[in-house]
Formats: structure tokens, sequence, C-alpha cells
């Protein structure tokens, strides 16, 4: 069997005719569907502007503006006041002086802002306590225990927030209801950092019994 063999340039010759005239029909879709595009002329304007002089005859109808005369006002100043006329004034405090050791103590004072980490040397105790009321259902039905609290201490002694750890009986004319309401009029000796008073939290409990 002879072998035949393809010349490349006549493959290549075949696709010619064909490549031209697709691309004449791409040209020719482009041209029919796309938008008509009008370029405007540019136009350039030149505005001149010419200075004229006034002639004197009109110069000396305008007129400046006239001046307005202002009023001068005399001003007297005595030096020779007597003494005595300075003690019949007299000076009125309208701002109190603030103190800022006030300030840090209002902000202290916030419930519930103290922070249950304060570290302090002398704990806090309770100096004054207020009468203690058993209610009248609890009393009747023979319940008692402790309720235990964590109440918050100021600076100054008084009472803060108040959590409560272990519950009794809860409910409005309950036992934690009376523990609390006892506990807040409680006085305490704050607890001490270095000689100075600290706010913190202190846990106790506070015991109902029948006996």
């Amino acid at each position: 069997m002879s072998k035949q063999t393809v010349d490349w340039k006549d493959i290549a010759g075949s696709y010619y005719d064909k490549s031209v005239s697709l691309a004449i029909l791409i040209i020719l879709f482009t041209f029919l569907v796309s938008p008509k595009v009008e370029v405007k002329p540019y136009s350039r304007n030149i505005n001149i502007t010419e200075a004229i002089d006034i002639p004197p005859e009109i110069k000396e109808k305008i007129k400046p503006p006239e001046e307005t005369i202002k009023p001068v006002v005399e001003i007297i100043i005595e030096d020779d006041l007597d003494s005595d006329d300075d003690d019949d004034i007299e000076i009125i405090d309208t701002i109190e002086k603030t103190v800022l050791d006030e300030l840090v103590e209002i902000q202290e004072k916030i419930l519930g802002k103290t922070s249950k980490f304060a570290i302090y040397e002398d704990e806090p105790f309770a100096i004054r306590r207020a009468p203690l009321e058993y209610p009248v259902f609890a009393k009747n039905a023979g319940i008692e225990g402790d309720v235990v609290l964590q109440v918050e201490v100021f600076t100054d002694g008084s009472v803060g927030a108040i959590e409560i750890i272990k519950s009794l009986m809860s409910g409005p004319g309950g036992l934690d209801e009376a523990a609390i309401k006892s506990v807040k009029q409680w006085e305490f000796s704050p607890a001490k950092s270095g000689g100075k008073p600290v706010a913190c939290w202190v846990t106790f409990s506070v015991g109902f019994s029948l006996n």
C-alpha cells in the first residue's frame, strides 16, 4: 500500500473563504444591531468685555453714600469713692463648694455596684439591729429556720442591696421578706483596709425560732 500524504496548506486554503465570509457577516450584523452615535461638532463661544470710561458729567451725578454720625456717649469714672461705700456691698455666694469625697461616696452608694471580691483586713459587723417581726402565718404554721442573706455594706455602714442565698419562705408576708425588712434598717461598722473604710458584701443568716 502506498502512503498518501496531505499538505496542510491545501487544508488551510479551503477554510480561508469560509472565514472571510463569516467575518464580513459579523461586521454587518454589528453595524445593524449597534445604536447610532451622533457626534455633534464642538462650538466655542468667545465673549469679549470692553472697559468703558465713564464721562465726567455722569461721575458728578453719582453721589457717594453719606456718612452717618455716631453719637458720642461720655463715661465718667469716679476714683474718689469713700471706703465706707465698699462695706455696703453684699457678697452673695451662689455656688457652694463641692467636696470630692462626697462625690466618691455617692458613687459608692449605688445599689449592687460594689465588687464581691473586695479585699479588706477588718470584717464588717453589725452595731445596731432592728427588731425582727415574725410573720403571723409562719408562726401559726410552726415554720422556723434560718434565712441566709448576702448584704452590701457601704463605707458609712449603711446597707445597700440584699440578695437571698438560702430561702425559707418567700412571697409577701413570708420569712424572707421579714428578714430583708429588718436587715435594711441595720447599721454596720464597715470593713477596713489599711485603716480606711471599704464597701463590701457580707454573708450571714437571720434565724426564726418559736422558742
